[in-house]
């Protein structure tokens, strides 16, 4: 059973009780991430997020993993396009240990001068790895492909340029604009009693801050195609296509289609272009959704000489898709899936933290099992060949890269 509370300073609580575990995970939730920056603080989110752990007024960077270590829990963060999240799990014993922990980081962290300079170098390396990384990379460059220069095209970790810039008054500045109690969520889930709720009140329900309605940009999906030439083994290639938002009323056909298409070791593109062409070793398609947009990437990474088969092998697939629909078998095996992946991630706290958390950050709303099982058993051979008929059309983004200016691949639609 899920309870909801909201503070008088306007923080939300979500606190879900599995007395079956004997842990808990708490994550503290902001409605703010790469979206909701500008080209001269691009990567200020996830550069906050890293700032959290390194020292507060009363426990260094290093106490601060120490916390943590010396009670066997773990405690992390991330950064998303429009959230970030700061999260422990921790034996229910330590609960309000991990609260503490994580209310310090959020309200006492120092920015000190000297760990700003020793962070920035981190990030950079980091962006660096990613660089280096080009089965990740040519995601960021389908976003900018699919929404140029909107603030979902923008990279999450930002450029080194921007990360130059960043110092302890900015930093402060931007917590104060988008920190606000407003946009904050602490979901609570594990063996762990309702009153709890008062102990997370105590820590966040009375700080203040200015409620500043930032107006979203709603981005317009283009079908720009952009290639990068890198010294690769393989040549990477990312399409994209024009999908669904958050809370879409359709979304469970689209996410049943995606299954089909290319969502597990049975899907139509695994087993076409690995298993039957032996084409490439990963090759897989995905949904990302946003408050009022979405894509479906469709990924596969090849050697350069093979990457015109790739692409057609896709192509063929979508059109085959298309044209002769689903079979009755493939959206028994998805729907069935579907189930199978939202009853094993309930046994998770961490999963039904993040679920809850995510929920009420966007949605402010918190559908109950038996309804998310009708919605999906709903889900109809009619309604997800209707889907793939408006996702799949010739206008896709496309990001490619490579290690050969030489490339087969027509790029025009």
């Amino acid at each position: 059973m899920i309870k909801k509370y909201t503070c008088q300073n306007g923080v939300r609580i979500v606190l879900e009780n599995i007395p079956t575990v004997r842990s808990v995970a708490i994550g503290v939730w902001i409605g703010t991430g790469s979206r909701n920056e500008n080209p001269e603080n691009n990567g200020i989110s996830h550069f906050l997020e890293h700032m959290f752990f390194k020292g507060t007024k009363t426990r260094t960077a290093r106490e601060i993993a120490e916390s943590f270590d010396s009670i066997g829990g773990q405690v992390n963060a991330f950064t998303s396009k429009e959230y970030t999240c700061y999260y422990a799990k921790v034996l229910d014993e330590h609960a309000k240990f991990a609260l503490d922990v994580l209310a310090d980081m959020f309200f006492h962290s120092t920015f000190d001068e000297e760990e700003l300079k020793k962070e920035k170098n981190v990030v950079l390396e980091e962006i660096k790895m990613y660089e280096d990384t080009p089965d990740d990379i040519v995601h960021d460059i389908l976003s900018k492909a699919s929404y140029e220069n909107h603030p979902l095209g923008y990279p999450i970790l930002g450029t080194e340029e921007t990360l130059e810039s960043f110092n302890g008054d900015k930093l402060r500045q931007y917590m104060d604009e988008m920190y606000t109690p407003d946009k904050v969520v602490v979901s609570i889930a594990g063996n762990i009693e309702e009153n709890f709720i008062s102990e997370v009140e105590t820590y966040f329900g009375s700080y203040s801050g200015n409620q500043t309605k930032q107006e979203l940009q709603k981005p317009t999906f283009h079908t720009n195609k952009i290639t990068r030439k890198k010294e690769t083994e393989q040549a990477h290639l990312c399409l994209g296509f024009n999908g669904l938002q958050i809370g879409d009323k359709d979304v469970y056909d689209l996410i049943v289609l995606n299954n089909i298409l290319g969502g597990s070791m049975s899907s139509r593109l695994f087993q076409e272009v690995r298993e039957q062409r032996g084409l490439a070793y990963s090759v897989f398609s995905y949904h990302s959704s946003y408050k009022d947009t979405g894509m479906v990437t469709i990924y596969g990474g090849t050697g350069s000489k093979q990457l015109n088969l790739l692409f057609e092998t896709i192509q063929e697939t979508l059109a085959k898709l298309k044209a002769e629909g689903i079979t009755e078998k493939e959206l028994k095996n998805s729907k069935e899936q579907m189930k199978g992946s939202l009853m094993l991630s309930l046994e998770s706290t961490n999963s039904r933290m993040s679920r809850n958390g995510k929920n009420e950050l966007l949605l402010k709303a918190h559908k109950s099992l038996d309804q998310i099982i009708d919605e999906i058993n709903a889900v109809n051979e009619n309604s997800v060949n209707a889907m793939g008929k408006q996702i799949f059309t010739d206008d896709f983004s496309l990001a490619l890269i490579s290690p050969t200016d030489d490339l087969p691949i027509k790029l025009s639609n």
